[in-house]
């Protein structure tokens, strides 16, 4: 089994030039202004050029609205459109709907009952996004993107009708054993890839797309 690599949160021509030459599939551009990770029309417009048909270019949203999707769907090549937020099924669906996408639900994880409300989400979806959640006490958290794991075996025996990425916490010390608790097939990585927040490490893409790699001989 092949484990495929998300990489999240890029922002430069480099950071993206070296994911996708190390074998990443997808590729993610966040549009959240509080993200140290959140990048202007202009950047994404230019990186998801630079992509071209390598890898699946993801855009990240917290809760957007319908003037947000549309500025960026006109600037940036999208194929997936990743709704981070609290987004309810019916506007995960009005969305699908209005903006002709596939579109990737992340749901927040920390007990089993966070993995029933998935289901809620299984059937308007095309893929889903388990990652780590938030504590209510944790200073400036953000949706995604804060450095969390979850526990992976709470998952680990869960069938889906749709393809799913495991997130939270990952980085090349631990992605090999969160890939054999859970079965994920796909991986995404934020993170676990910089020097600080919003700055991608190069050596960090590479070291762990190959940690993925072995993971999955």
């Amino acid at each position: 089994m092949k484990t495929h690599v998300k990489t999240c949160g890029l922002s430069t021509e480099k950071t993206v030039s070296t994911a996708i030459e190390a074998g990443a599939r997808y590729v993610g551009f966040v549009f959240y202004p509080p993200s140290p990770r959140n990048i202007s029309l202009e950047q994404a417009g230019m990186l998801a050029q630079n992509v071209g048909d390598e890898a699946l270019k993801v855009g990240v949203f917290v809760n957007p609205d319908d003037n947000l999707l549309t500025e960026v769907l006109l600037n940036v090549n999208l194929d997936i459109l990743q709704l981070h937020g609290k987004e309810s099924p019916e506007r995960v669906k009005d969305i699908r709907a209005k903006f002709l996408k596939p579109i990737m639900k992340a749901v927040p994880v920390s007990s089993k009952e966070d993995i029933v409300l998935a289901r809620k989400y299984e059937k308007i979806v095309d893929m889903l996004l388990f990652d780590a959640k938030a504590p209510n006490d944790m200073k400036n958290a953000l949706p995604g993107g804060n450095g969390l794991a979850f526990d992976w075996k709470l998952i680990a025996e869960e069938k889906w009708n749709v393809p799913w990425m495991l997130s939270g916490g990952l980085d090349a010390t631990n992605v090999e054993e969160a890939i054999k608790i859970s079965g994920a097939e796909i991986v995404d990585v934020s993170s676990g890839l910089e020097k600080s927040p919003g700055k991608k490490d190069i050596n960090k893409i590479k070291n762990f797309i190959n940690a993925v790699r072995g993971a999955t001989k």
